[in-house]
């Protein structure tokens, strides 16, 4: 087991765990749209798939929201 810090909180995962596999298991809403940060490094979506996640990695799943002025 590893321990990473998903979205603020620390948590147990299995070691050698990918990067679509953690967003799977944490649900992650509009997984398609989903930008992610690990180590305060933004991940390109391309390179997801061969992402292995490692012991003490810090990950964000950010969401950019369209707005503007009324």
């Amino acid at each position: 087991m590893m321990i990473l810090t998903v979205a603020g909180k620390k948590k147990n995962y299995p070691e050698r765990l990918t990067l679509p596999a953690l967003i799977e298991q944490e649900a992650v809403e509009n997984p398609d749209y989903v930008t992610v940060t690990i180590n305060d490094a933004f991940v390109e979506r391309g390179d997801f798939a061969q992402t292995i996640l490692k012991d003490g990695d810090t990950v964000e799943f950010l969401y950019f929201m369209g707005g503007g002025t009324v």
